[in-house]
């Protein structure tokens, strides 16, 4: 019954194209043009310049080294531009049967915990092959970012690079499907596909001023209360980690991170299908 409302729900989805590009081809594309246009006038203004007063790193540029660049783009897939637009195609799928009173025409199909699991099913879905797209078009950017500059590639991909890129992109699947799970808290309860898209980006906006406010409240990055109040902190942290940076936190930290991130995905699910099975359906 679960594979059915996944199939089903996929299935719908898939016919609202409008939805499935601006999720998932906007951001990548924007992001082509932005660092193709970028480099290229890099380059003009460096040919301007001759060489003068620009920076040591510009006028040393040896090979590129397509391995570290693959690392560094999997730990900057879940960036703000890419969860609005996921976002898109989640308010779609979560709030679309309150938007269009199509519940109580389904909800006789099946158990109400399988429809919202077959919702947030594709929504995970819709969020892999986002951040897969993203990741294949940053790499053709890198790519022509060379070819610009007439820079050699290199490839370094061991076994440490295989295993932080896995561990970035695993960080950057379950925040992005952790923002998402606040949308459908907010479709289950306010049945809006405003709220839904808008309700996540105000809660996610919120903690970023927080985090940028807690030297001011005397909070440390490792403090457990910080961690779980803000799971981009706790994505962040997990992120430092796992590239090895200097300002990274202790072994006890990253599992305080770790579960925040869980909990922010394990209770939105949770308080959705129990609020759900309450519903009346009758009215959309």
């Amino acid at each position: 019954m679960l594979t059915d409302a996944i199939r089903s729900e996929a299935y719908r989805f898939s016919k609202n194209r409008t939805a499935v590009l601006w999720s998932t081809m906007f951001v990548p594309v924007l992001m082509l043009v932005i660092t193709c246009v970028g480099q290229y006038f890099l380059k003009q203004k460096m040919g301007e310049l001759k060489g003068a007063n620009l920076p040591p790193e510009l006028l040393q540029m040896g090979p590129l080294n397509l391995g570290h660049e693959l690392v560094d783009l999997a730990g900057d897939l879940a960036n703000p531009i890419l969860l609005l637009f996921i976002l898109i195609g989640a308010a779609t799928i979560y709030a679309g049967d309150y938007r269009w009173e199509t519940w109580r025409l389904i909800s006789a199909r099946n158990t109400r915990p399988n429809l919202i699991l077959g919702k947030v099913g594709v929504v995970k879905l819709l969020s892999l092959i986002a951040l897969v797209i993203l990741l294949a078009f940053g790499f053709v950017g890198e790519l022509i970012k060379g070819a610009i500059f007439e820079r050699p590639y290199a490839f370094t991909f061991g076994g440490k690079e295989a295993g932080q890129f896995g561990l970035l992109f695993l960080v950057a699947y379950v925040r992005t499907v952790q923002v998402t799970l606040l949308g459908l808290l907010a479709a289950t309860f306010t049945r809006s596909l405003l709220a839904t898209l808008f309700v996540p980006l105000a809660v996610s906006i919120g903690q970023f001023f927080l985090m940028q406010a807690m030297p001011l409240m005397g909070w440390g990055p490792g403090d457990w209360y910080a961690q779980f109040l803000m799971p981009g902190l706790s994505a962040d942290t997990l992120i430092s980690v796992i590239k090895d940076r200097p300002d990274a936190v202790t072994g006890g930290d990253i599992w305080i991170a770790a579960a925040s991130l869980v909990v922010w995905c394990v209770v939105p699910l949770i308080a959705s299908i129990a609020w759900f099975q309450r519903q009346d359906l009758s009215k959309e």
